[in-house]
């Protein structure tokens, strides 16, 4: 078998999914052999620029996906919550392994719950949508904007002398730092992203070889799940000025999406959920984003700025 050439960012947390997806591979197809190509993207390059300046989420992946077009590389490894809805026709996502768990975290150098953090306290974090469900609960905490890699918003954490940070449990677990979990955030407190806690495996659409051997590490439920939530933000066409959340559960086979989409200060938030059997998870995601805008979420979107091509977390 030929090696794989894996396209990756190289933060700590990319390498370590670009190096997990190349293990997954190894056990399936023994004798497999994968080299990672790291790589750094315009979203790592501007780290004190608002994603929604420098063009949105999709500018983690930009470049990568440029890499698969030249020939560069034969696959890339993205959080699902940095692909945008919008994937070039040349490529496609040809699997998306089991998911890590999608929730959030707080992590605080000095209270074990969010819900005893100080009146008037400092959070960090570089997400409207997580800025917007704790101003939501919280309208007294100052929200700082936090960007870098995981690792970078701790320490900035302790820097800043920050009551705490929210950070997805998922990347907190791939880089063996729960410890410093202070609570696990349910999804009624905060809803996550699209995507939150699943990897997207990308290639050319017309390389049938790499197709073959991804699809082993395709979880079905996942992509039910993720399948779901996309629909939600495409229908939508959210972007990164926009606080929205959608996360979607299968249970035997029915799948239970809930959505919200509110204004960045918290104070407008429209939430709302549909149920459904689990083949039907586009359509459930495309009526839920259609009541959500019906019940005031388009106004939101009007007024702070949508865009097809991007998502709406960091």
């Amino acid at each position: 078998m030929r090696t794989l050439r894996i396209a990756t960012r190289k933060s700590p947390l990319a390498l370590w999914q670009a190096r997990h997806v190349a293990d997954l591979l190894a056990r399936r197809h023994p004798g497999l052999q994968s080299s990672l190509i790291e790589m750094t993207t315009t979203g790592d390059r501007f780290l004190q620029a608002p994603l929604a300046e420098i063009g949105g989420k999709g500018m983690f992946i930009k470049e990568i996906e440029e890499a698969l077009l030249e020939r560069n590389a034969d696959l890339a490894v993205h959080s699902l919550k940095d692909v945008t809805t919008l994937v070039p026709g040349e490529l496609c996502i040809a699997a998306v392994p089991a998911r890590e768990d999608a929730r959030d975290a707080f992590v605080s150098p000095s209270v074990a719950r969010l819900g005893d953090v100080a009146r008037d306290a400092s959070i960090g974090t570089s997400s409207l949508r997580r800025q917007c469900q704790l101003l939501e609960r919280r309208p007294d905490l100052r929200i700082v904007s936090l960007r870098g890699n995981v690792e970078t918003r701790l320490r900035k954490m302790r820097e800043q002398g920050l009551a705490g940070v929210v950070l997805a449990v998922a990347g907190l677990r791939r880089l063996k730092l729960e410890g410093q979990v202070a609570e696990v955030l349910d999804a009624g407190v905060m809803l996550p992203a699209v995507g939150q806690g699943a990897l997207a495996i990308e290639c050319r659409a017309e390389d049938e070889e790499v197709r073959e051997l991804l699809a082993p590490l395709n979880d079905e439920k996942t992509r039910t799940e993720v399948s779901a939530e996309r629909s939600f933000l495409a229908e939508l066409q959210g972007g990164c000025r926009v606080p929205l959340a959608g996360h979607a559960i299968l249970t035997g086979e029915t799948l239970r999406l809930r959505g919200l989409v509110g204004s960045p200060d918290g104070k407008t938030v429209i939430r709302g959920e549909r149920s459904g059997p689990s083949r039907t998870a586009v359509t459930i995601g495309k009526a839920l984003a259609q009541e959500i805008a019906s019940r005031g979420g388009r106004e939101i979107l009007q007024a702070f700025g949508g865009n097809p091509t991007a998502v709406p977390d960091s």
